[in-house]
């Protein structure tokens, strides 16, 4: 079971925009190699940031919308989401690392 939400344009504002914790987006596609390597990394990421992080993905295909708003011209893209800003966003595949040290520039250290 992933510990990650689908989003679509019908509740990207409840969910990511509106959320009180910060909020994780993973901009996917099915045909897209890279974003199934990474989805395993992201479900990681989920479990072990619960509590003090949402983390959701976001099928490019069928949102275009909410993809051409935040200007995702390549994917897997993962972008945070404070008080319903965009703070910061990785583009790529990545181990967890580099996404780790991304996401821990903007949350409190436990």
């Amino acid at each position: 079971m992933s510990a990650v939400d689908d989003v679509t344009t019908a509740n990207f504002q409840s969910k990511v925009l509106d959320s009180g914790l910060p909020v994780l987006v993973d901009f996917w596609a099915s045909w897209c190699g890279p974003c199934k390597q990474l989805a395993p990394v992201v479900d990681k990421l989920a479990n072990e940031f619960a509590g003090k992080l949402s983390v959701v993905k976001l099928n490019t295909d069928e949102n275009p919308d909410i993809a051409g708003n935040y200007g995702i011209s390549g994917i897997p893209c993962l972008i945070l989401f404070r008080d319903g800003k965009a703070v910061d966003r990785f583009v790529g595949f990545d181990s967890g690392a580099r996404i780790k040290s991304m996401l821990s520039k903007h949350l409190p250290v436990s």
